[in-house]
């Protein structure tokens, strides 16, 4: 009789292995990611996420993967890029995205966790950087489709200087107290913007 690895398919399990993956990196930093660790934090039977991953490159890969499913935008926050184009549409819209992130503390940590193992891992850094390309160009298109104010930049530049502030907020959040980080994204929208509003 011929034996061969059986691979779980359970959606459930899965994400919970690695939802419990995010939050391993977290806490322990990508050395601590191990089955054996993933397994802990999930509260299953030792030998369960070597069961659903080929192996710990894998494992990584798909928590990178798991990391964007959890911060796609709900659908009340795309509609409201049918409404008003203006400087304060893209700033609330702004304000969200850093407060959804930032309410994500341990995904945001995983990432940079990730992103650092990234420069040793030829497959995970092709991951991400396809990854964030994807969501930037997303971003721009739904920006610039939508007849915002500014143009391709501003999404770009409003990328990068939100990117930052939610480093700073999750990382040495007595830096900006959340109220001046709502002013931050307010003058960030306000200087990237050049043009003036369209109605």
């Amino acid at each position: 009789m011929e034996w061969c690895q059986v691979v779980r398919t359970n959606p459930q399990r899965r994400q919970a292995l690695l939802d419990a993956s995010i939050e391993v990196l977290a806490r322990e930093g990508a050395r601590g990611l191990t089955f054996r660790a993933v397994d802990k934090e999930a509260e299953v039977p030792a030998g369960t996420a070597s069961n659903y991953f080929a192996n710990r490159d894998d494992l990584l890969v798909q928590a990178g993967h798991r990391y964007y499913e959890r911060l796609v935008p709900d659908q009340s926050v795309m509609v409201k890029l049918q409404g008003p184009r203006s400087r304060e549409t893209v700033t609330e819209l702004m304000t969200e995205v850093v407060g959804r992130v930032t309410r994500f503390r341990t995904g945001y940590l995983a990432l940079l966790e990730l992103r650092l193992e990234a420069t040793r891992r030829p497959e995970l850094q092709a991951l991400l950087t396809e990854r964030v390309r994807a969501d930037l160009d997303f971003n721009i298109r739904n920006h610039v489709d939508n007849g915002m104010p500014g143009d391709e930049n501003t999404v770009v530049l409003l990328f990068l200087a939100l990117n930052w502030l939610i480093l700073e907020r999750l990382t040495l959040p007595g830096v900006f107290t959340e109220e001046q980080a709502d002013e931050l994204v307010r003058m960030a929208v306000e200087r990237a913007i050049s043009t003036p509003d369209r109605a």
